[in-house]
């Protein structure tokens, strides 16, 4: 790659279509260069686009890009341009392409107005963000970005290529809290355990991550993570899991390996979220449930697999008592 431009924004990095076709394991004989992807709508001859279906496929055909990832599936629409790289999947393809074209987008190093306090290990590649705090002994690893007031408390270790965007809070107190029976008074329980965030994850704005009570929280590698989420001290959120918009997860809660929630989950404490499983939007988990079913989809409150959901829904419907 060599020779920058500039294209929505973002410092963009040009590439050759013979890369193109490499980065997505395919080949292309096509000559030329590519700088950017875009929609279909909008591209030009050094676009890259991407179709699923076949109408998109021909939208694509019809267009000025300069390549066009699709779907193997659809080579039995049958096409002789030679701007079309086939793929296994399209849209995961069209976003490795994008991420290899689009470079850093960050810069690496400690924005002048943030606060980063004594003891901190920062692993090379790494930038902080306008008015970011990260405290005293956080390590984080290389090639992250800390978004702008973001703040990292003690106890927080990050680990490689970790995106946290703007307003997040890493590694906060818990809320845990002893009753005394006899006055009804509250104490707070100890929350001095640790955050410990793997290696690809991403967290999304103003989302908030508890460290745990005693032991860990901990979130596991290549997990995305959107805006306004909450996960309480103590849970354990496995490898490449989806959290939606406003989850909330309570304490000592798991989310296994490959689980997708979608907006507005609520998960009460001590449940398990099996792998695999997909809960719908707004789904709700009661304390100490375990959800299990690779691939079931589950939705309502309290959630039940989506069959069950709608045959009720149906019921209501006609006004039938349960």
């Amino acid at each position: 790659m060599e020779d920058e431009t500039t294209g929505g924004g973002w410092d963009l990095l040009m590439a050759t279509i013979g890369q193109v076709a490499e980065w997505v394991s395919a080949v292309s004989a096509l000559d030329g260069d590519v700088v950017e992807v875009s929609s279909i709508e909008a591209a030009g001859p050094r676009s890259v686009v991407f179709a699923v279906d076949g109408e998109t496929l021909g939208k694509a055909l019809r267009s000025a890009a300069g390549v066009i990832l699709a779907g193997r599936r659809l080579e039995s629409v049958g096409s002789a341009d030679e701007r079309v790289i086939w793929v296994e999947d399209a849209r995961y393809s069209f976003a490795v392409v994008a991420e290899k074209l689009r470079g850093r987008w960050f810069e690496a190093g400690v924005d002048a107005s943030a606060v980063v306090a004594d003891g901190v290990s920062m692993g090379e590649g790494t930038g902080v963000g306008p008015g970011a705090v990260i405290e005293r002994g956080v390590v984080i690893g290389r090639d992250c970005w800390v978004g702008a007031r973001v703040v990292v408390q003690a106890g927080t270790v990050i680990g490689d290529r970790v995106v946290v965007q703007a307003g997040a809070v890493l590694g906060s107190t818990g809320f845990g809290y002893a009753r005394n029976g006899r006055t009804g008074e509250y104490r707070l329980f100890p929350q001095q355990g640790r955050l410990v965030i793997e290696d690809d994850v991403e967290i999304g704005a103003n989302t908030t991550i508890d460290r745990g009570a005693l032991g860990e929280t901990r979130i596991g590698r290549g997990t995305k993570i959107d805006n306004l989420v909450h996960i309480a001290h103590n849970c354990v959120i496995g490898k490449n899991v989806i959290l939606a918009a406003q989850t909330g997860i309570s304490g000592s809660s798991v989310v296994e390996d490959g689980a997708i929630l979608g907006g507005q989950v609520g998960i009460g404490e001590h449940a398990t979220v099996g792998e695999g499983v997909i809960l719908g939007g707004g789904a709700g988990v009661l304390s100490g449930k375990k959800m299990r079913g690779a691939g079931e989809v589950f939705w309502g409150r309290p959630a039940r697999p989506l069959k069950e959901y709608l045959r009720d829904l149906a019921r209501l419907r006609r006004g039938r008592v349960f």
